[in-house]
């Protein structure tokens, strides 16, 4: 079936990120090692996947709250960045410094990202993590826990994030990869978003065709998750879940950039409600969206196409990826 239309909840989607970022983004024709390359465009924003489904939450009109550890220079140009995007910010200070990335897209469409390691936190910023999430928490309709664990988290910290959201009756949404996805697992998130290398990750085997993404993500379920909604890069994404399984896909002009494209997608599976294959459209009509767009530009209802995505529950589990993951 093709679907056309988006069904947009009301309540506050809150945000973690524990290892945000300065993101700088340089467009450049080509990218020659050794050589002096001249940017034809460049833009500066908050970065890390939960920084992310903020904006784009935001940029859909939505209200949002960010938590995440903010230190030095680049975590208080993060904060202004976010406010000036109309984000509320719930920042914890930590000594270090927040890091600062670097992202180079070429006009072909390939991207090469320096992403650096960010501050280690100590147990006393980690529990005030702990705890902003908890205060913060009290009205969201969704928490959205996504990225990389800084140094000085343990693997599990994710899964005690999941298990006090679920004490206090939120819904967990769950974007991270390796240990840390694994071991979340056992908390029972309502939906995790691998992509399809995170996936074969989890799974430890290759996928070769959308069938292998398919029982992947079955078993992600069997581990734990309550359901799972796995982008598959410019093939589609899946959403499997206790009332089935559906696939997606859109129509996409001209790539610019997929830099956040993943997030954005997140974004908009959240605010169509989290389930189903009306939000499982949504998802993907953002993430489609989002990759025509420079940088890391979070698209607007005005950038979105819904008529060029088609959502079907006949999964076409023979068809090869485009990128199988080995």
């Amino acid at each position: 079936m093709s679907t056309t239309s988006t069904t947009f909840g009301t309540g506050v989607i809150l945000t973690v990120t524990p290892n945000p970022s300065l993101d700088r983004t340089y467009e450049v024709p080509a990218l020659e090692r050794g050589e002096v390359i001249r940017a034809s465009g460049e833009r500066m924003d908050p970065g890390g996947k939960g920084v992310n489904v903020s904006r784009a939450v935001a940029a859909a009109g939505r209200r949002t709250v960010a938590v995440l550890p903010l230190g030095g220079a680049p975590g208080a140009l993060v904060a202004d960045l976010l406010d000036a995007q109309g984000i509320e910010v719930a920042p914890v200070p930590v000594a270090g410094a927040t890091r600062s990335n670097i992202a180079l897209a070429e006009s072909d469409g390939v991207l090469t990202k320096i992403n650096a390691p960010g501050p280690e936190l100590s147990a006393e910023e980690q529990e005030l993590l702990l705890e902003a999430v908890r205060e913060q928490s009290r009205d969201a309709d969704w928490i959205a826990c996504c990225g990389s664990l800084p140094r000085g988290l343990a693997p599990s910290w994710y899964a005690d994030v999941v298990a006090r959201a679920h004490a206090g009756g939120a819904r967990i949404a769950l974007d991270t990869s390796g240990r840390a996805l694994l071991e979340a697992l056992r908390e029972r998130p309502d939906v995790v978003k691998p992509n399809a290398e995170e996936l074969a990750e989890a799974v430890g085997r290759p996928l070769v065709t959308v069938g292998d993404a398919l029982k992947a993500a079955e078993e992600l379920r069997d581990m734990g998750a309550q359901a799972v909604l796995a982008s598959l890069g410019a093939d589609g994404q899946l959403l499997v879940e206790d009332e089935g399984a559906w696939f997606a896909s859109a129509r996409v002009d001209t790539v610019r950039s997929n830099v956040g494209a993943g997030d954005s997608s997140l974004a908009g599976f959240l605010i169509a409600g989290g389930s189903g294959p009306k939000a499982l459209a949504s998802a993907v009509a953002h993430g489609a969206a989002a990759v025509q767009l420079p940088g890391s530009v979070m698209p607007t209802p005005a950038d979105l196409d819904p008529t060029a995505v088609t959502v079907t529950d006949r999964v076409p589990v023979d068809r090869e990826l485009t990128e199988p993951v080995s």
